[in-house]
């Protein structure tokens, strides 16, 4: 197994820069032909929907609805086991928990000056549309991690998209989860058409407004291209972790905890940053141990990852391991380290940050309550994990007394004055003030 291992001092500015970039590039290289996919859902609509889910996932969906109907999610809940029902309720209601403490109250208001108030009124989004990936596994776990809290905000409309199964039907873990989270509509679709058929409607699909969930390279460039018909939400393309260490790591757990995401794809990335050699070398021959036992297709995933998007860095200190983690701004961050409190301080830009040993990425993935959707591509810069926030927009309100307008009128008559706006300055000019 080839695992890339790199002193930082000794890479040159290509070689950063590639790794800083890693999948995007596979998201750039696929924007022709995903342009190509929106423009048949644009003009053949369902019938586009249906013959592009049998070419991309084998399902033929002639003789089915596109909408997931009633009597399938009764059926689905007999085919999972008591274990998974009771591991999914578990999880939900932890992710209840902890997203209902984002919900704002109904509208706040401060007096700014005598007689002047302003506000925010919350409103939740009218329509979400949820993508659920399929391809690589089955993810109950991101339908609820989206759609708990779209609901809690109170969107109207939920809808999540996931593409099928070879029979057509949906993973029968997702519809019991989509139930209990209130979700209000399924479709049997996937891949970038999905995407598109969510932005700009098809006869079976009614458009939504703001869009949700984590994809292949097609479903990220998807979200791109259509951005200015669709709020396409923060950037979640293919998965990508850091883990953070020191000397005093093990190097059995840090292999453990750096495989996780590796296994969601060939594209993803994950990286073990530390100013340990001995971490380092020792990690290696554990991590290509443990892949070489690993059953299909996931030993050609981290394979492919080691050799791709991730491998190991070495750095001078912890305090340049930290600069690297901030440039690359990862999805998922976990740091095992002496004092992990310590180098939290260290760290600005991540979308989520584990904790110690005890703190693997699979456990945070699944069941702790904090979201599991989080901005990729260096998005954490900017974007936050998904939250309550992301399905609520809201409205400047203002109320002035007569006082409160006569304590203001100067000084918005100077400004309008300054800038050359007449009528701004009439409008307070000709009431007498």
């Amino acid at each position: 197994m080839k695992l890339n291992i790199f002193k930082w001092k000794d890479l040159d500015e290509s070689a950063r820069e590639r790794i800083f970039s890693r999948s995007e590039l596979n998201i750039s290289e696929v924007s022709a032909s995903v342009s190509d996919i929106i423009s048949k859902i644009e003009n053949g609509g369902d019938a586009a929907l249906r013959e592009l889910t049998l070419r991309f996932d084998g399902a033929d969906l002639s003789n089915l609805p596109l909408l997931v109907q009633e009597a399938e999610y009764s059926a689905a809940e007999k085919l999972i086991s008591d274990d998974v029902k009771a591991a999914i309720a578990y999880s939900i209601e932890n992710v209840q928990l902890f997203h209902s403490e984002q919900k704002p109250p109904q509208m706040s208001f401060i007096e700014v000056r005598p007689g002047i108030f302003a506000g925010e009124k919350p409103v939740p989004v009218s329509s979400v549309g949820l993508y659920v990936p399929r391809g690589r596994g089955s993810f109950p776990s991101m339908l609820y991690m989206l759609a708990v809290p779209a609901a809690i905000a109170g969107a109207k409309r939920i809808v999540v998209v996931t593409p099928p199964n070879e029979d057509g039907t949906v993973d029968p873990a997702c519809l019991y989860a989509a139930k209990l989270c209130g979700v209000h509509e399924i479709y049997r679709i996937g891949g970038a058409q999905a995407i598109a058929a969510l932005a700009l409607g098809t006869e079976s699909v009614k458009p939504v407004v703001k869009l949700s969930g984590p994809g292949s390279m097609y479903v990220a460039a998807a979200k791109r291209l259509l951005s200015s018909r669709v709020d396409p939400g923060l950037p979640a393309g293919p998965s990508e972790s850091i883990v953070l260490a020191d000397d005093t790591a093990d190097a059995e757990k840090v292999a453990l905890d750096i495989l996780i995401e590796a296994e969601h794809g060939s594209d993803s990335s994950a990286l073990l940053i530390t100013p340990s050699v001995r971490l380092a070398e020792e990690a290696a021959e554990i991590i290509a141990e443990k892949t070489s036992g690993l059953p299909e297709p996931r030993k050609t995933f981290v394979e492919d990852v080691f050799s791709g998007y991730g491998g190991i860095i070495i750095t001078e200190s912890m305090e340049e391991a930290a600069e690297v983690v901030n440039k690359f701004a990862p999805e998922h961050l976990q740091i095992q380290t002496a004092s992990p409190f310590d180098t939290l301080n260290l760290i600005e830009n991540a979308g989520e940050i584990l904790l110690g040993s005890n703190t693997p990425f699979s456990l945070a993935n699944y069941s702790t309550g904090a979201n599991a959707v989080l901005p990729t591509g260096g998005g954490a810069m900017t974007y936050s994990a998904v939250s309550v926030r992301d399905f609520i927009k809201y409205s400047s309100v203002v109320y002035a007394t007569e006082k409160g307008l006569k304590g203001a009128a100067k000084h918005v008559k100077a400004l309008a004055d300054y800038e050359g706006f007449v009528t701004h300055g009439n409008a307070l000019k000709d009431r007498g003030l």
